[in-house]
């Protein structure tokens, strides 16, 4: 028993060590939020939704993707009230490393500092807090 209680222990001290996005899944965030409309590829739907996938603004400053996660801008609807700070990181994070993409991901605490900088909303775990 205290082999099996030592082994748990140190899972989770391991699990605590960890960032806090990298306990979000950011592709099964991008499943359920993303992929209706940038497809599950990243290729978007041409004239309609942008493709992600190669796309320099996604490589770009992590800020720049993240502000339109927690502003919205165009058709995009804004996930501020809907997303945590980690699940947006997660995401973005995925997106910047896949379908070809190579850049850098980004943590939690840089989502949070940019939402407060652009004044974006709190998220609300609510029931009727997921506005799109």
């Amino acid at each position: 028993m205290s082999r099996n209680f030592s082994a748990l222990m140190a899972l989770a001290g391991f699990v605590a060590a960890m960032p806090s996005h990298a306990a979000a899944d950011g592709k099964a965030i991008y499943q359920k939020n993303c992929a209706a409309c940038h497809m599950a590829t990243g290729k978007g739907i041409p004239g309609a939704f942008p493709a992600l996938a190669g796309n320099t603004f996604v490589q770009g400053p992590a800020k720049d993707p993240a502000a339109v996660l927690l502003k919205g801008r165009g058709g995009m609807p804004d996930f501020s009230q809907s997303l945590t700070d980690g699940d947006i990181a997660a995401v973005l994070t995925y997106a910047r490393s896949s379908w070809g993409n190579k850049a850098e991901g980004l943590s939690d605490k840089d989502v949070a500092a940019l939402r407060t900088e652009i004044s974006a909303e709190l998220f609300s775990a609510g029931q009727l807090s997921n506005k799109h």
